[in-house]
């Protein structure tokens, strides 16, 4: 076979392509000149580690060496004493017997532990399972054998759990170690060879089983980070507020987004909406990383309790994790601002695009479009794209997708389990689960589109549709309805209300009140337990 070289119209792509990516990382501030040792060192943390999170605190410690990591709810950490934790933690793991390739279980609530953790285990290239810190003791159980965890490091909350590792169980210590334990150190030498990067599993929601698990290897390449930053406007030294579980995929990105951007991190143990506006308002953060449900709470509060706090720092509200409904897109940025920004993606295919606040003000319910370097297919069942306003299936294509399940690969690409449509301008729009998707007397209805209807009701405040079976039907819209404080809409108005706004077989036939939908920890919906409301699933 011949040498074909390559042809200037793929060298002029080429050579667009590296500007593009120079332009967004200047954009963000890391392309600043800085001294030749830092300089230095950042260079063999990198092509020790990749982006990893031991190499990106060894590089932001010498680099900052004044500014704050973290503000969680024990005080505060600069990058020096966060990576000195950070080694010695990584010492006393390896002492423990954590190996490289060892896979790890890390359960932690978002404090300054998850951070260092994740650091030292990344420094001794361990796999890690990052954990649901509010699953049952079932479930953990569950997720321990089958994802094979020969560790398990945790916060301390644990009692001896039935089906924990037999090896060893580490509890993250917040005591001075013993005197002379110093640690290993995170960027100790230079390498002789390359090092295997740790690989993080990510847990499906398990909304509809024991979840399972998506791994993924520390990126060898800017590419994520280009992909990011192309349409989030995140810059290096932020103030971030990781409000979103930082074992979930999207509060997990951001605190590899931040440690490459020497973000410092706000974090709180719980969740509460007015304690958020406080620590906005005194950290002066500049991005909040949340799911849709947090960002319910905040819209919520009363106004004269939003206006007591000072917001006017934040400039980014990054919102994924689950649907954001159109009329919650608007209230929010009603309330904060022109700073919303949406990203619609899953466990195995990462992202697939980002709706930027003036793509939510065009319309409320986009998705958005594909960040650079991805791409976006709405493909049919024979596999082939669809025409703009045709629902299909939706693919995704980018530098971090996991490993396409059976039976979805289409040439590099994952399917995301969601329907949806392009519109003529590339804008994506999500109709709803492939596995949701509700087939009533031959009419197909997506769950999706009946919750936005029931939402914009002013008597309801939370709604989720599911299918359940039906004799007649074959299956039946069941609603599960939160009420709007002081309202008490009736079954009849709701169906009444819906009549006028969708086609009457949309219309559920059975509609319940609940004091709160049950939701998994990052917000979404426990569609399993409307269906089967007498159903223990374990939750918590």
């Amino acid at each position: 076979m011949g040498f074909e070289p390559p042809s200037p119209r793929r060298g002029v792509e080429a050579l667009s392509g590296v500007l593009t990516g120079l332009q967004v990382l200047g954009g963000a501030g890391l392309l600043r000149p800085m001294r030749p040792d830092v300089a230095a060192r950042g260079v063999l943390a990198l092509a020790r580690d990749g982006l990893s999170p031991a190499a990106a605190l060894g590089y932001s410690a010498a680099r900052f060496p004044d500014r704050l990591a973290v503000v969680d709810d024990r005080g505060t950490l600069t990058f020096p004493e966060a990576r000195l934790e950070a080694d010695r933690l990584a010492g006393v793991l390896e002492a423990g017997g954590v190996r490289a390739g060892d896979r790890v279980g890390l359960l932690s609530a978002n404090h300054r532990g998850f951070l260092l953790a994740t650091a030292a285990l990344s420094s001794l290239q361990a796999d890690v399972v990052l954990l649901n810190a509010a699953a049952s003791r079932r479930e953990l159980a569950a997720v321990l054998c089958g994802e094979h965890i020969a560790h398990l490091v945790h916060d301390g909350r644990l009692d001896p759990l039935p089906g924990a590792p037999d090896t060893l169980v580490h509890p993250l210590s917040w005591q001075p170690l013993p005197p002379g334990r110093e640690g290993r150190p995170l960027l100790s030498g230079v390498p002789r060879r390359f090092r295997r990067p740790s690989r993080y599993v990510l847990l499906t929601s398990g909304t509809t089983g024991r979840p399972k698990g998506a791994a993924r290897s520390v990126p060898l390449s800017l590419d994520p980070l280009v992909a990011m930053l192309s349409r989030l406007p995140l810059r290096v030294n932020d103030v971030t507020m990781i409000a979103s579980p930082l074992f979930h995929a999207w509060g997990f990105a951001h605190l590899g987004l931040g440690l490459v951007l020497s973000s410092t991190f706000v974090l709180r143990t719980r969740f509460d909406a007015e304690a958020t506006l406080a620590a906005i308002a005194q950290q002066r953060v500049r991005v909040l990383v949340a799911v849709p449900v947090m960002l319910q709470r905040l819209v919520e509060l009363p106004e004269a309790t939003r206006r007591r706090y000072d917001t006017s720092s934040l400039e980014v509200v990054a919102s994924s994790g689950s649907a954001l409904p159109g009329e919650l897109a608007t209230r929010v940025m009603d309330a904060f601002g022109e700073v919303l920004y949406n990203l619609y993606g899953s466990t195995e295919a990462a992202w697939a695009t980002v709706a930027t606040p003036s793509d939510l003000r065009a319309d409320p319910r986009t998705a958005g479009r594909p960040p650079r370097g991805s791409r976006v297919l709405v493909v049919g069942d024979d596999g082939a794209p669809v025409a703009p306003g045709t629902t299909g299936r939706i693919l995704v294509s980018n530098s971090m997708v996991s490993r396409p399940v059976a039976g979805t690969d289409r040439g590099g690409f994952v399917a995301t389990g969601d329907l949806g449509h392009l519109d003529a301008t590339g804008l994506l729009f999500v109709d709803g689960r492939e596995d949701d998707m509700v087939v009533s007397g031959g009419e197909n209805v997506y769950p999706d589109e009946v919750e936005e209807v029931l939402l914009s009701h002013p008597g309801v405040l939370e709604a989720a549709v599911v299918g359940v079976p039906d004799e007649e039907f074959g299956a039946r819209l069941r609603a599960a309805v939160v009420a709007a404080p002081g309202h008490e809409p009736s079954e009849e108005e709701l169906r009444a209300f819906l009549r006028e706004r969708v086609a009457r077989f949309k219309v559920p036939r059975e509609i319940v009140f609940l004091p709160s939908l049950p939701r998994t920890a990052t917000g979404k919906p426990r569609r399993r337990s409307i269906r089967e409301p007498d159903r223990r699933d374990g939750a918590t």
